[in-house]
């Protein structure tokens, strides 16, 4: 049994955990494709192993991961017509983060860390916060926090130069790219084939989004990126450095 797992918890115990003041991690991910060489979870299981390490070093818990999230956009996820891609409107993205919010301060709990995995999310895991905490303030709790963070945010520039050696094609086509399969490499590899990797030059797009989606903009992998240079060594170093670094953040943000 995880002790940092919610899920995994009896409820004294976990009850026991929230009176002592706990905070929560919240993964926030979604179902999309990464790729015909990656599972289509990565967007979870990122988050989700990030923030087990964090809670593990700062008497934390982790709440079970939001595993849908919101439509994947065409120059940043590769668009929502891919197959397997399954999608929430933003409504419902923000109601479910709404809710859970309203939830954990019903059990006690007064400091939460979102902790996103998927791109496309951020917008309304913001306006899920700012509705739980206007609703909260209805029934007189004025003392409930929340943090949003990206894991990606904590990757350095050294960080970046030591994988890319300069080569970085930059954030906005990293979908199914380096930076992921690297960090699935190490931490699932057996979700990934790396013999299935598409080798192909950096998505282009121009400088405005079309609708409907024009599936040919998309790189017939659904990748935005070449994944060819990922290691398990790369993933290794991507994880504690974000590890490392949202572990810092935390020790102080809530002060």
């Amino acid at each position: 049994m995880n002790q940092v797992r919610i899920a995994e918890l009896a409820w004294p115990t976990y009850a026991a955990k929230v009176k002592n003041g706990a905070a929560v991690l919240l993964p926030i991910g979604a179902l999309e494709q990464h790729g015909p060489h990656m599972s289509m979870n990565p967007d979870v299981l990122l988050p989700t192993a990030i923030s087990e390490r964090v809670a593990a070093q700062v008497g934390a818990l982790v709440a079970p991961a939001i595993a849908y999230g919101y439509k994947s956009q065409q120059k940043s996820g590769g668009g929502n017509h891919m197959p397997g891609t399954t999608s929430l409107d933003g409504l419902t993205v923000t109601s479910i983060i709404r809710d859970v919010l309203k939830e954990l301060a019903r059990h006690g709990v007064r400091k939460v860390v979102l902790v996103n995995g998927h791109y496309e999310n951020s917008a309304f895991i913001t306006e899920g916060v700012d509705l739980a905490l206007r609703e909260l303030r209805w029934d007189s709790i004025r003392d409930f926090r929340c943090i949003i963070l990206s894991y990606w945010d904590f990757i350095d520039q050294k960080t970046i130069d030591q994988i890319y050696q300069g080569d970085f094609p930059g954030w906005a086509v990293e979908h199914g790219g380096v930076l992921e399969t690297s960090l699935m490499l190490h931490l699932h590899a057996d979700l990934v084939d790396m013999s299935q990797v598409r080798d192909h030059p950096p998505a282009a797009f121009p400088p405005y989004d079309f609708f409907p989606i024009r599936p040919e903009w998309t790189p017939e992998s659904g990748c935005l990126s070449s994944a060819s240079r990922a290691s398990a060594e790369h993933g290794k170093l991507i994880l504690a450095v974000c590890v490392q670094g949202i572990t810092d953040a935390l020790r102080t943000a809530f002060d």
